[in-house]
């Protein structure tokens, strides 16, 4: 007799998305204690990144957007704006494109690499257009290199660690029926 995997609920989905959340709080406190790459982690984007495998592309979105806010106001650095606001337009887009992309792409190994990959570079562009926006506004400069530098060559060893771990993350938890899974 086949075994009947049982459908998570819609509290199961709320607690994962808190834990999320907390994670995005936690993280960089232990991750800043490693001054050489630390911060290149990007250890904020895992949890977001998980939350939209995990709960699917809404409160991935709500994880992704308040994340950054919540730090800004509980640790006070870094600034709020420009690097904050910035910061939550990307994290809102990594959950959004992560759940949208694996809710409908077929349960196949590698569209969970096409969902994380595909987030990782929207979510990026977003950053992207948001520092331009913001930079506009305050009259500030915002350059192509800085672009480069922050979402690519710093954020190599993160980019590195979140392609090799999440997929394998994700799919443990698709064994447990801890994924979002969304239409069939």
């Amino acid at each position: 007799m086949a075994k009947k995997k049982m459908k998570t609920s819609k509290t199961a989905y709320l607690i994962i998305a808190l834990i999320c959340l907390v994670l995005c709080e936690v993280l960089p406190i232990f991750t800043e204690k490693i001054p050489q790459f630390g911060t290149g982690l990007r250890p904020m984007h895992f949890p977001v990144l998980i939350a939209g495998f995990t709960c699917g592309p809404w409160l991935a979105l709500i994880v992704g957007a308040t994340a950054p806010i919540i730090s800004a106001l509980m640790h006070g650095s870094p600034m709020l704006i420009p690097t904050e606001i910035a910061m939550s337009f990307e994290l809102a887009t990594y959950g959004v494109m992560a759940g949208l992309l694996y809710s409908q792409l077929p349960r196949k190994t590698g569209n969970i690499y096409v969902s994380l990959i595909t987030a990782m570079i929207v979510g990026r562009i977003v950053w992207c257009a948001s520092m331009l926006v913001i930079a506009g506004r305050m009259q500030t400069q915002f350059t192509y290199h800085m672009f480069i530098a922050y979402a690519f060559v710093d954020a190599m060893p993160g980019i590195v660690v979140q392609i090799v771990l999440i997929p394998a993350i994700v799919i443990i938890l698709e064994k447990a029926n801890l994924t979002y899974r969304g239409r069939k």
